[in-house]
């Protein structure tokens, strides 16, 4: 039995935490960023990723469109791949469902409060409607959880697998 585990784990080639971090950060923008985009559809909230990403700089037709929705759940899903890492060089170690949630929350406040000024689309925070507070808020926290515990879950799990094959070989 021992055997067969052992050849198993031979047979399919290691992927680096830092190469899975970067698909999990896609992974998750994709993911949330697309439920925004339905919140948004279904007027939980005011803006969605096309607010920022197109709106903000083009005052066209085609901004409001369902293209421009998809090509802004896409260009998140790209820019999620550096917040993933942000998470990767800073919290990766940290175990459980907080320190996620608490960078999802951190993501929230500086996209609404810090980066709002950039995007002129976008309402100031006291403008906006409570449900868009509630809703972008709960949507950053699962983005954070999501992203943060996939990320630290492959860390303990690399380590703890590596570790587990240098005490097996007595190095």
């Amino acid at each position: 039995m021992a055997e067969q585990t052992k050849d198993q784990r031979k047979q399919e080639p290691r992927q680096s935490v830092a190469s899975k971090a970067a698909a999990t950060g896609f992974a998750g923008g994709l993911l949330w960023s697309a439920l925004g985009a339905g919140a948004y559809y279904f007027h939980f909230t005011e803006v969605s990723a096309a607010s920022f990403i197109f709106r903000s700089f083009w005052q066209t037709d085609w901004t409001g469109t369902w293209l421009a929705e998809v090509l802004s759940v896409l260009i998140v899903a790209l820019l999620s791949i550096g917040t993933a890492f942000v998470y990767y060089f800073t919290l990766r170690s940290r175990k459980g469902i907080w320190p996620g949630a608490i960078f999802g929350l951190l993501l929230w406040g500086v996209v609404y409060f810090v980066l709002t000024p950039v995007f002129p689309a976008i309402p100031g925070f006291m403008e906006l409607s409570s449900d868009t507070w509630v809703t972008t808020a709960c949507l950053f926290i699962l983005y954070g959880v999501f992203v943060g515990y996939s990320i630290s879950y492959e860390y303990h799990e690399f380590n703890q697998t590596a570790d587990s094959y240098s005490n097996k070989e007595g190095v």
